[in-house]
């Protein structure tokens, strides 16, 4: 298998997208071990998809909760949802809701278990979890492969490119209503392309990033942008600027007060 893979031009967002809303919960069913074939096109390359937003009109008060169109997901309340997961090699229930009023979630989807690009990612999240941990916020990845699987590849030595023991839950997503909720399943291969959602503790998604599936993710960057995320959500009357880090200047969202920052610039 490759966790680098190309897929045909079929569109990811063909169908009317539903209202996304919390549903009550994705029902759990008792997972069996799978074996996965990749199809012989699996190169990695992706046309890109399209999506066409329609423009709502700005409220007077500035808020990160906005009315947006059914695509993209920013704005909304994420999905939730129901699953089993390995975690401290045990099988679990993980339910997305629980955390809302409680944690920031890093949700991130990948390709398959036991390739190639994916277990960088998987990893390198796992050995900064203490970092997200100190910013209140947990992690979640996700694939299509069954809790067998995912608990096989954790008790595969990193040097033999398994993942070893993880400080954060793996999901399993073997009926694939995650990844289609979350518009990152491609249909045609019944895999998920690298999308990464950042959920704030209201439940909302307030950043999401789609890579191909050749392309690994930064956990720097990640890490950036929640911590811009959570500073504006504590200083609303603020925002940040291109590339912002915590310490740095903010700006003021005003024709007249942001020549504050362009000056200091």
């Amino acid at each position: 298998m490759a966790c680098t893979a190309a897929t045909s031009t079929a569109a990811l967002l063909s169908a009317k997208p539903k209202a996304y809303i919390f549903p009550k919960s994705v029902p759990s069913k008792a997972f069996s071990a799978q074996s996965f074939s990749v199809p012989s096109s699996f190169s990695g390359l992706r046309k890109p998809f399209v999506s066409h937003v329609s423009r709502s009109s700005h409220s007077k008060r500035r808020s990160l909760v906005v009315r947006a169109s059914e695509l993209p997901l920013v704005g909304n309340p994420a999905p939730d949802f129901e699953a089993e997961a390995v975690f401290d090699q045990e099988f679990i229930k993980v339910k997305l809701s629980e955390y809302v009023g409680k944690k920031y979630v890093i949700l991130f989807f990948y390709p398959l278990d036991f390739t190639f690009v994916c277990p960088t990612e998987i990893t390198a999240f796992s050995d900064r979890y203490e970092d997200f941990e100190k910013l209140n916020t947990e992690i979640l990845g996700v694939s299509v492969d069954s809790v067998f699987s995912h608990l096989a590849w954790i008790q595969t030595d990193r040097k033999s490119g398994g993942l070893g023991d993880l400080k954060y839950p793996i999901v399993s997503d073997v009926t694939k209503s995650i990844s289609r909720s979350y518009n990152v399943l491609i249909p045609d291969q019944g895999i998920s392309l690298r999308g990464l959602f950042i959920i704030d503790k209201e439940g909302v998604i307030q950043h999401t990033t789609i890579n191909n599936l050749a392309i690994g993710r930064s956990v720097d960057e990640t890490m950036r942008t929640l911590q811009a995320l959570q500073y504006v959500q504590e200083n609303p009357d603020e925002v940040c600027p291109a590339g912002w880090k915590p310490g740095e200047k903010s700006m003021k969202p005003d024709p007249k007060l942001s020549k504050e920052y362009f000056a200091a610039i």
